[in-house]
């Protein structure tokens, strides 16, 4: 099982989007995928136009059992989603022991999947903690816009004291390039840094495409909007290459 978080600390980098529709693309590829969603906004539940009856709440403060809070979502795809709930239980959790290890406690026993992408908040936070000492690897989107860089600073000095404080072993293992336009100066010149720091982990660029936005008002994937969009090809070859990798 891959446990995998996407995440950047820099918001508006197509984070959610990249979780939804690499996941659906996954589980069309007959992969069991589970997205668990750990940003109190919920945007992976509303993605999928999912109102679920219990949430990543419920699961963190035990008042319901994981089974009962996984909600099917497609064919081979469920979700544990997440609502604005969630903030009460960050500030429970902060009193706890072994704090940091909650989720991981919470989802110990799952079984039956070959993916479980957790879905991120844009920030440095106690839940992300959890989600980062849950998972094994970490997938990066980064918008093709200067200042996302720093998100990506940020995330590298945290993994790395992560790692050394509670000798854990995730790693970045895949950078996407994320609202990409190859006519814009910004773009070439962000993606030539990051392929500069992170030698073959560039996964291929997801090009900026009105059908990824209009999809998620739809309450739709992109394949499920207009498969033949840019951003369901780009989707598409990101997916083969995780497969591929994995």
């Amino acid at each position: 099982m891959r446990k995998i978080s996407i995440i950047n600390y820099k918001g508006g980098t197509g984070k959610t989007s990249t979780v939804v529709n690499l996941a659906h693309s996954l589980s069309m590829h007959g992969q069991k995928v589970l997205i668990v969603d750990t940003d109190p906004q919920g945007s992976s539940g509303i993605h999928l136009g999912i109102q679920p009856k219990n949430t990543i709440y419920d699961l963190l403060t035990q008042s319901k059992t994981l089974e009962e809070c996984i909600t099917p979502a497609r064919q081979n795809l469920d979700i544990i989603a997440s609502n604005e709930r969630l903030f009460p239980a960050e500030l429970s959790m902060s009193q706890l022991k072994n704090r940091e290890h909650i989720l991981s406690k919470r989802l110990n026993t799952i079984s039956g999947y070959q993916f479980v992408l957790v879905d991120c908040a844009p920030s440095i936070n106690l839940l992300n903690q959890n989600a980062l000492l849950f998972s094994n690897e970490v997938f990066l989107p980064v918008s093709m816009a200067y200042l996302s860089l720093v998100g990506v600073r940020q995330l590298i000095q945290n993994l790395a004291l992560i790692n050394k404080l509670f000798n854990h072993k995730i790693h970045i293992s895949k950078v996407i390039p994320t609202f990409f336009n190859a006519r814009r100066k910004a773009s070439k010149e962000v993606l030539q840094s990051i392929s500069r720091a992170f030698p073959n982990k560039i996964g291929p660029p997801i090009r900026m495409c009105t059908s990824i936005a209009e999809s998620s008002g739809l309450e739709q994937t992109v394949f499920e909007f207009k498969n033949s969009s840019n951003g369901a090809v780009d989707y598409l070859k990101l997916c083969k290459e995780v497969l591929q990798n994995g």
